[in-house]
């Protein structure tokens, strides 16, 4: 299978910027992307941050009919802060929206100011994200539904609003490059979504147990195993590693105003200008359009099939942003059409 491509948005900004200013911009680039021949449109999710955030359903709504064919993600949603019951609703009107094009990219969350607030205990989200997957599914189906779990119940009663795709939007689990979420993702997904932070040689060996974890349940190959990359991409090399790195580290050092954790190492981006530039070196795309294409070819040989590739942060300007789409789609995908 030839690797395949999608586009995250930011639709996370600076304090000083209203997001309302933005959303020509972002019609924008969803228009170019889709022009280009990049397959998907993806955009984040947080509450209470510190950069003001366009909450995704809403925002991939708004974005649908300049999409065309391209699929409408979200990259990820904080399932467990959310009842499955509206969630599952709630994807069914995009999945409308969008002409059976949603993908439901679901994640965990990490921030204890969200958890608080929204009086879930941070403990619970495991088994709060495996409740609600199952019976957001259920709903999906489109059947009546009776459902007992430790923190949802559902008593014979039908989604009102079918999905347009039979059996509801694909899940695509979120979870780091670590053994239990690489058994969550086989066990839950149709797809999984791998941190952007994460390099090769770390994943390859995860991957091998991934595709273990689903032969032993009986579900087969994954419909996509997909790898978030942050690329900027100039002749000059070591331009587009400075760019990305000031882009890429102005967003870090927001996102890491909020607790992380340290048990896998995939936070080691928020932890200072050093451990950020390490992690570009080994597992972002910084570079010239070669060197991205190589890169990007030893991920497709060692059985990636999806690459989703942010492409702006922070203060990095518009027309920079789409430079480096324009070099993708010129110097980068005719190697993989």
């Amino acid at each position: 299978m030839t690797l395949r491509f999608g586009l995250a948005l930011m639709n996370d900004f600076p304090p000083h910027v209203q997001a309302a200013s933005r959303i020509g911009q972002m019609r924008e680039q969803v228009r170019a992307a889709r022009d280009a021949g990049i397959g998907s449109v993806w955009v984040l999710n947080h509450y209470l941050g510190n950069m003001p955030t366009l909450q995704p359903l809403p925002a991939l709504a708004a974005l649908a009919e300049h999409a065309g064919d391209m699929s409408l993600g979200t990259n990820m949603y904080i399932l467990p802060l959310r009842h499955p019951v509206g969630l599952a609703e709630e994807y069914s009107t995009l999945d409308h929206l969008c002409g059976g094009r949603a993908i439901a990219g679901l994640g965990m969350g990490y921030r204890g100011n969200e958890f608080a607030s929204f009086g879930v205990p941070m403990d619970e989200r495991v088994s709060r994200y495996e409740e609600s997957v199952t019976l957001m599914r259920e709903l999906w189906a489109d059947r009546p539904v009776t459902f007992e779990g430790t923190h949802f119940t559902v008593r014979d009663q039908r989604i009102g609003l079918p999905p347009v795709q039979a059996g509801g939007p694909p899940v695509w689990v979120g979870a780091g490059v670590h053994k239990t979420g690489a058994r969550r993702a086989a066990r839950l997904g149709d797809a999984w979504i791998v941190p952007p932070h994460a390099p090769l040689d770390k994943l390859v060996p995860i991957l091998d147990l991934y595709r273990a974890e689903r032969e032993r349940l009986g579900r087969g190959a994954a419909q996509e195993i997909v790898v978030r990359r942050e690329l900027v991409l100039d002749d000059d090399r070591e331009r587009a590693r400075a760019i990305g790195l000031a882009a890429r580290g102005a967003t870090s050092a927001k996102y890491s105003q909020f607790e992380a954790p340290d048990q896998t190492g995939s936070y080691r981006h928020l932890k200072g200008s050093a451990d950020l530039a390490e992690v570009a070196d080994t597992s972002y795309l910084f570079t010239d359009p070669e060197s991205c294409v190589a890169s990007l070819k030893e991920l497709e040989a060692n059985g990636i099939t999806y690459v989703i590739l942010r492409m702006q942060w922070y203060d990095l300007d518009q027309d920079r942003m789409l430079q480096t789409l324009e070099t993708f789609r010129d110097r980068v995908l005719p190697h993989f059409t």
